[in-house]
C-alpha cells in the first residue's frame, strides 16, 4: 500500500520539490500552500488520484485541520507529515529589526508547525506514522541578532521533545538542517548553493529508512 505524505508550504521551493520527488516513488500526496493555481499544477502533473490539493493559510488552525481532514477523507490514512512552511524577514537583527514581520515569520516558523504536529499526530499514530520539519542550519549555531535563527532553534528543540513524544508509540521524527537552499527565499539566485531537490533527497532518505531506525536530523550543506 502507498504511503501518504502531507507537505506544507508545498507549492515552491523545497516543497514542491519533495512533492514531486515523492510522487516519483509512488507516495500519495496531500498538499497544502495559500497559492491555489500552484496546487492545480502540481494536481494535475501527478493525477487526481495520487494527489489532492488544498489551498490553505497554515497559520490559520482551522484553515489547516479542513486541510488535514479532506485528504484523510480522499486517501483513508496519514502516514508522512512535512511540516515545511516557513520564512524569513527583510530587516535582519533585533535592535533593528521590524517586529511586524517577527510576528509573521512566528507564526509561520513556530505556529504553524504546532498546529500541524496536533492535527496529524492521531492520525499518524494510527499507522506508525513520521512526523517531519524543515530546520535549518541558521537553528544549530548562534548568529549575531538573527530572531529567524532562534525560530529555527525552536524548531530543532522542538523536534527533540516530539521524538521523544512519538517514540512511546515506535512512531519517527526527523529535522531536516539544509544551509542556504537555492530557493525565492531570496531575492536574488544562490546557484551555488543548495537545490530544493537536494533537500527533497534528504526527507525521502528519512522516509525510507528501515522503521527500526529514526533518522532524528539530516544537516547538509553547500560543500563549497
Amino acid at each position: 500500500m502507498s504511503k501518504v505524505m502531507l507537505i506544507t508550504g508545498a507549492s515552491s521551493g523545497i516543497g514542491e520539490a519533495t512533492a514531486r520527488k515523492a510522487a516519483s516513488e509512488g507516495l500519495k500526496l496531500i498538499l497544502t500552500a495559500r497559492r491555489a493555481d500552484r496546487l492545480e499544477k502540481l494536481v494535475e502533473e501527478f493525477g487526481q488520484d495520487n494527489a489532492v490539493g488544498i489551498a490553505a493559510d497554515a497559520t490559520d488552525f482551522d484553515e489547516l485541520k479542513k486541510v488535514v481532514e479532506q485528504g484523510v477523507e480522499k486517501f483513508g490514512r496519514l502516514d508522512v507529515a512535512f511540516a515545511n512552511a516557513g520564512t524569513g524577514v527583510s530587516t535582519p537583527g533585533t535592535e533593528g529589526g521590524d517586529p511586524k514581520e517577527w510576528k509573521k515569520m512566528v507564526d509561520i516558523n513556530i505556529n504553524a508547525l504546532l498546529y500541524t504536529a496536533n492535527l496529524t499526530l492521531p492520525h499518524l499514530r494510527k499507522t506508525t506514522g513520521h512526523f517531519i520539519m524543515t530546520g535549518s542550519a541558521a537553528g544549530r549555531r548562534a548568529i549575531k541578532g538573527s530572531v529567524y535563527g532562534a525560530t529555527k532553534w525552536f524548531v530543532h528543540g522542538f523536534a527533540e521533545n516530539l521524538s521523544e513524544e512519538m517514540k512511546e508509540w515506535q512512531g519517527r521524527c526527523t529535522t531536516i538542517a539544509p544551509g542556504m537552499v537555492n530557493t525565492p527565499f531570496f531575492d536574488e539566485p544562490k546557484p551555488d548553493k543548495l537545490d530544493p531537490q537536494d533537500v527533497a533527497d534528504a526527507v525521502l532518505f528519512a522516509v525510507n529508512a528501515d522503521p527500526r531506525n529514526a533518522v532524528r536530523e539530516v544537516f547538509l550543506m553547500p560543500a563549497y
